[in-house]
């Protein structure tokens, strides 16, 4: 079971990928490359935002690329330390991956 901070660090994150695809709807050349990057058809997004991953890719998107990042930010009031966290809530632990 989730503790109250763990939970509210998800469900921050969440809040952060749904504004970012709220953002990129308003951005039709990111949203395009995003959806081809991703595979999803745009008539599946409203569906594919109740995949953890899904969501982990959009803040991922941003994170690949700083000036859209930064442009995100500006344009919606975000901090860029509260993108980071989303990416580390929604990416998942990475230090204990064995290969």
């Amino acid at each position: 079971m989730k503790s109250p901070k763990e939970t509210a660090a998800v469900e921050s994150a969440d809040a952060t990928a749904i504004a970012i695809l709220g953002w990129l709807a308003g951005e039709p050349e990111l949203l395009s490359r995003f959806l081809s990057l991703t595979g999803v058809l745009p008539s599946d997004v409203r569906h594919a935002m109740d995949d953890p991953g899904f969501r982990a890719g959009l803040v991922d998107f941003l994170m690949a690329h700083e000036p859209t990042l930064l442009d995100f930010c500006a344009a919606t009031g975000t901090q860029p330390e509260t993108v980071v966290a989303a990416h580390a809530v929604l990416s998942g632990p990475h230090g204990d991956i064995d290969f």
